[in-house]
């Protein structure tokens, strides 16, 4: 597991991050999202020991990362942004070279080349060199090297950059089998990519923890969560009307397209109110669905509310 206990890094007068704790499970992924600046990868680089913090504390599978950073880092995986290689060393040199760095020899580095090489689907571009590859084989190979050793925690900073529609399927694919005995933090700001592999997501802002459960509460703080879209097959502003006219919605907007959301107070269920507002007036329905919530509506609201930081803390002290 990860252990995060008041971190804080400054860089002169600018604190990039600013006392956060926090800890990870073995079988959790967790989403660490933030807005450019927010200070998720200089997080991610405390917690693999590149950087050193300027005041708290950060344990590894039970290994302090400043006093024992060697027995840390043995635990972690860790493909930084960028996924810096060797421009002139090939895809296999390249493997073989951060294998032996790893202490693996002989016949153990061969499988555990082999193995990675099958799971990144890295088997055309072995011979390559690797400043010849394109963006996405590069981000595999990071992902390869970072896999190379089997680590209990795998830290990823924006694992599918790059990377095509399948080739964003197969890794998503990978780090939730992956999750069944690793402990998995990765930093994205795709957030599809929340609710396609994350158990728990943490919005940072300006330093801080703004946000911290799952993808599902995440969604339910949208203003869209359980709003009810609809589409008539014609307009009426009679049906319109009554809608707004409904004790449990806080609104009605009409698109130009005609498309009808209705939004409902502090998230609660409208579907059967708007059902029979729309069979007493005799609609005729082209589309009606009910939203689960819109997760770059609460990024937003999330990283440019402060009063968030307040609903936060009550949160935490009711739980």
């Amino acid at each position: 597991m990860i252990q995060v206990s008041n971190l804080s890094k400054k860089f002169d007068s600018f604190c990039a991050v600013n006392n956060i704790s926090f800890s990870v499970q073995p079988g959790e992924v967790l989403g660490f999202l933030g807005p450019n600046g927010a200070g998720k990868s200089t997080t991610m680089k405390i917690l693999t020991g590149f950087l050193s913090p300027s005041a708290g504390e950060v344990s590894v599978m039970g290994h302090n990362v400043l006093k024992n950073p060697i027995a840390a880092q043995r635990e972690i995986g860790y493909l930084p942004e960028g996924a810096p290689s060797y421009e002139d060393m090939s895809v296999i040199s390249s493997l073989q070279f951060i294998g032996k760095a790893r202490g693996f020899f002989g016949k153990e580095l061969k499988q555990r080349i082999d193995s990675v090489v099958s799971k990144v689907e890295l088997e055309s571009v072995l011979l390559k060199r690797v400043e010849t590859l394109s963006k996405g084989f590069r981000r595999r190979l990071g992902i390869a090297q970072a896999l190379l050793h089997d680590p209990k925690v795998l830290i990823l900073d924006e694992p599918t950059d790059g990377l095509d529609p399948n080739q964003k399927h197969q890794v998503r694919e990978l780090i939730r089998n992956l999750s069944q005995d690793k402990t998995v933090i990765v930093s994205t700001h795709i957030l599809e990519e929340v609710s396609a592999v994350c158990s728990r997501a943490m919005i940072l802002a300006k330093g801080e923890i703004v946000f911290d459960g799952t993808p599902s509460e995440l969604a339910a703080k949208s203003d869209f969560h359980n709003a009810v879209t609809i589409r008539l097959a014609k307009h009426s502003e009679v049906v319109i009307a009554a809608l707004k006219k409904l004790p449990s919605v806080k609104s009605v907007s009409v698109g130009s397209d005609d498309q009808i959301t209705v939004f409902s107070k502090d998230g609660q269920s409208i579907l059967a109110e708007v059902n029979q507002v729309l069979q007493r007036g005799g609609c005729l329905l082209d589309e009606l669905h009910v939203e689960v919530g819109r997760l770059d509506d609460v990024f937003r609201k999330v990283t440019l509310d402060d009063t968030m930081k307040a609903t936060l803390n009550e949160t935490k002290e009711q739980a």
